[in-house]
């Protein structure tokens, strides 16, 4: 598994998730966002700002405004009276930077084969009970959990909560494949055995 560097920070805030959050920030002002979906619908052939302005009702100082912002925050191009086009690209960047931010995010890169079961940084289904998924995901959450002795219950679903809305079912799954143990009362946590070396590349399943 190998090592990845954090993202720089400055102020306590990283760089990418001021930026993700600016372009998020800046789509919650309604004509923004009507102005970027009107020129995402145009396609290629974009619209002046005379054409967004008759198209979305708006005044030329609103709809230039909107649009001077979208080409700011990199989700339009276009200057001036010219021709405006949506850069769908910005806002994947946007969102790809806010999936690269999650939690689980740096020791998911290092498990290809479980890619498809996140979305956003959330656990959305489980692999088959019986199949190497499974146990591989138990082995990622396990990292994830980080235990250093033992926990206690409440401790155990915070942590799960930050990744699944099914922390139950997740901690019963931990406690099937044998990465966690817990005691008799059903209140206290461990991990269950030795999580493997980190392998170098990543995991991939044959």
């Amino acid at each position: 598994m190998r090592r990845r560097c954090p993202v720089p920070y400055r102020g306590g805030v990283s760089l990418e998730a001021a930026r993700a959050a600016e372009i998020l920030a800046q789509l919650t002002n309604r004509t923004r966002l009507l102005a970027y979906a009107e020129l995402f619908r145009r396609g290629k052939n974009g619209a002046t700002l005379a054409e967004l302005s008759y198209a979305l009702d708006l005044s030329l100082p609103e709809t230039g405004d909107a649009c001077a912002r979208l080409v700011g925050l990199g989700l339009a191009t276009g200057f001036g009276n010219g021709v405006y086009r949506a850069r769908p690209g910005g806002l994947r960047e946007a969102a790809s930077a806010v999936d690269r931010l999650q939690p689980i995010a740096p020791l998911l890169a290092d498990y290809p084969p479980l890619r498809g079961y996140f979305s956003h940084g959330r656990l959305t289904s489980l692999p088959p009970t019986l199949s190497d998924r499974y146990a591989l995901l138990g082995e990622l959450l396990a990292r994830f959990l980080a235990l250093d002795g033992l926990v206690e219950e409440d401790a155990v679903n915070r942590r799960l909560a930050v990744v699944t809305d099914d922390v139950a079912s997740v901690r019963r799954m931990l406690v099937d494949t044998g990465w966690l143990e817990r005691d008799r009362a059903g209140t206290t946590y461990g991990l269950g055995r030795p999580l493997p070396a980190p392998a170098a590349g990543g995991l991939e399943l044959g």
